[in-house]
């Protein structure tokens, strides 16, 4: 059995074996061919990164990011609609797929007065 590292290998097959986590004097069994052989890997070797260690354009603008609330979101589109409670001439919508794939979506249309309606396109 060979070892780089912390990475021990078969001598038979050259298959990696898995880790004994450092225990002194463990068996490692190939799960190729069956091979038991003592784990000779000194140490497990562990890595850190430092969140510097990768700069990032977008790590340098995360200050720059602008929170928003779900208030902020204008989640409804405006369009030239005529709602027939008031007769404001601009109402928000939305559309939704209720219906099979092959056929239109239904559009949802809202007046600022609270009157909804919706028309199947």
């Amino acid at each position: 059995m060979s070892a780089i590292g912390s990475l021990v290998f078969c001598t038979d097959c050259g298959n990696l074996l898995d880790g004994s986590a450092g225990k002194q004097n463990a068996i490692l069994k190939c799960g190729v061919c069956g091979v038991e052989n003592k784990d000779t890997s000194s140490k497990t070797i562990v890595t850190h990164s430092k969140e510097t260690a990768f700069p990032s354009a977008l790590r340098a603008k995360r200050s720059q990011v602008q929170t928003i609330t779900e208030a902020d979101m204008q989640t409804h589109a405006i369009t030239s609609q005529t709602c027939d409670k008031c007769g404001r001439e601009e109402v928000r919508y939305y559309t939704q797929q209720l219906r099979s794939a092959d056929e239109g979506t239904t559009v949802f249309y809202e007046c600022e007065c609270g009157h909804k309606w919706n028309e199947n396109n």
